[in-house]
């Protein structure tokens, strides 16, 4: 019997330098496939995410216009959605919350009225904070 269990143990190796460089290249490939995917998904969530901000912007500006009979000026800004500028018929705030969201990559979103494309325009420059751009670093605007 204790012959048995000395043979049985000398049957039993394990992996060689070889197998394991083998694994770990595997695995490293598979994780460099998914995370491009991955990331790309990120990315367009965050445009997802600008588009909706400012289709939230657009409405506040919206109701704005409708209390006091035009848009902010560019030097009030988006600001004025939540501080009255002096105008007498504000009867925000416009946002829920206290103040105007920041774009998801951390900016504030650019305010122009008049703007060149409409009565206003809010757009954000992407991931790149540059203007122009493809991709994640895709402007995204209101009259997009």
């Amino acid at each position: 019997m204790v012959i048995g269990l000395a043979e049985r143990l000398k049957d039993k190796r394990g992996f060689t330098l070889v197998e394991l460089l083998i694994v770990v290249t595997i695995i490293i490939l598979l994780v460099g496939l998914v995370g491009q995917n991955l990331f790309k998904k990120l990315g367009k969530g965050k445009q997802a995410a600008a588009k909706a901000q400012i289709e939230m912007l657009g409405q506040a500006l919206d109701q704005f216009r409708l209390d006091t009979g035009n848009y902010p000026a560019t030097q009030e800004g988006l600001q004025a959605l939540v501080t009255n500028p002096g105008i007498e018929d504000w009867d925000g705030p416009y946002l829920k919350k206290s103040f105007v969201p920041k774009d998801p990559w951390g900016r504030q979103y650019q305010y122009q009225s008049p703007g060149a494309q409409g009565e206003y325009d809010i757009y954000s420059y992407g991931k790149d904070g540059a203007p122009g751009g493809e991709g994640e670093n895709k402007d995204i605007a209101s009259w997009e």
